[in-house]
C-alpha cells in the first residue's frame, strides 16, 4: 500500500526526464496515485517522455498564461480524472534578458514575462483546478530559495520571492477550502530549465560544497520524495510553508 493510494493527481513541467517533475509523477505513480500530465510547446516530446513512466498519463496541453486554456482546464482533466487530490506546480519562465546578470537592464516586458509565468501562474493553476478539488486535497509548488541574490539568477530570484509569497496567500484563502498550499525548495539540479540560466555552473561548483549532508546535481529524488510527502495524507495540518530540500545549505552562514 502505498501513501498516495487512491490519489489523483495533475502534474505540470514534465519536459524531459531528468525534470524534477518527472520524477514526483513517477514516484506518486509506484505509490498508488493516478497521474495525468500537462505540457506545453512541444507536446509531442511530453507524450513521449510520458511513455517512460511506469503508467503512461494522459498528457494534456497548458499554457498557463492563457486564459482560454485555464478556463478549459478543468472539464478537460475530468475526461480523465473524476477529481483531483493534488496538484503540482513545476513551471517557471523568464527570457535570457532577464538572467545572467542583465539585472539593471532587463525591460519591464521581460520581467512582466517572468512574473507570469513563474509567480501569478501559481494562483492561475490552482484556481482552475479548485472545481475538481476538495477538503484534504494539496498544492506544492517547485521553488528556489528566494531570501538570497543569487549570482546570475536576477529576476527569476524575484519571481520566486513572489512565489513564496503568493505561497502564503494562497494558504490563507484556500484554507477555508481545508485545501494545503506549500513550496519545496529545491537545490540546484541539471534539469532543462537549469541549463537555460546563464552561468549556471557558479551553482554547480559551489553547491556540493556547502551542503552539510553534500549535494547531487543529478538526483531529483529527495525533491520528488518531499513532493510526493506533501500531497499525501501524512501533513495534514501544515500550508503556506516551504520545505527545504537543498542538502541544508539554506541553513549555513558564509
Amino acid at each position: 500500500m502505498g501513501i498516495l493510494d487512491g490519489k489523483r493527481l495533475l502534474v505540470t513541467g514534465v519536459l524531459t526526464d531528468a525534470s524534477i517533475a518527472f520524477q514526483v509523477a513517477k514516484i506518486a505513480q509506484e505509490q498508488g496515485a493516478q497521474v495525468v500530465l500537462t505540457g506545453y510547446g512541444r507536446l509531442s516530446l511530453v507524450e513521449r517522455i510520458a511513455k517512460r513512466l511506469p503508467e503512461p498519463p494522459p498528457v494534456l496541453e497548458l499554457d498557463v498564461t492563457s486564459p482560454d486554456q485555464l478556463g478549459t482546464l478543468a472539464d478537460r482533466v475530468g475526461e480523465h480524472l473524476d477529481g483531483l487530490d493534488g496538484v503540482v506546480h513545476a513551471i517557471g519562465f523568464a527570457p535570457q534578458t532577464a538572467l545572467g546578470g542583465n539585472f539593471l537592464n532587463t525591460s519591464w516586458e521581460d520581467v512582466a514575462t517572468a512574473l507570469h509565468a513563474s509567480t501569478f501562474s501559481y494562483k492561475s493553476l490552482a484556481v482552475a483546478c479548485l472545481p475538481l478539488m476538495k477538503a484534504g486535497s494539496s498544492v506544492v509548488g517547485l521553488d528556489f530559495d528566494a531570501t538570497k541574490a543569487w549570482p546570475v539568477y536576477d529576476w527569476m530570484g524575484v519571481a520566486k520571492a513572489g512565489l513564496e509569497s503568493a505561497n502564503r496567500y494562497l494558504a490563507r484563502d484556500l484554507g477555508k477550502h481545508g485545501i494545503r498550499v506549500n513550496l519545496v525548495s529545491a537545490g540546484p539540479l541539471r534539469t532543462m530549465a537549469a541549463k537555460s540560466i546563464p552561468g549556471f555552473k557558479e551553482f554547480e561548483e559551489s553547491w556540493p560544497e556547502k551542503a552539510p549532508l553534500g549535494w547531487d546535481l543529478a538526483d531529483t529524488a529527495p525533491a520528488a520524495k518531499a513532493v510526493v510527502a506533501l500531497l499525501s495524507d501524512w501533513f495534514p495540518a501544515t500550508t503556506g510553508e516551504i520545505v527545504h530540500v537543498d542538502g541544508g545549505v539554506h541553513a549555513m552562514g558564509v
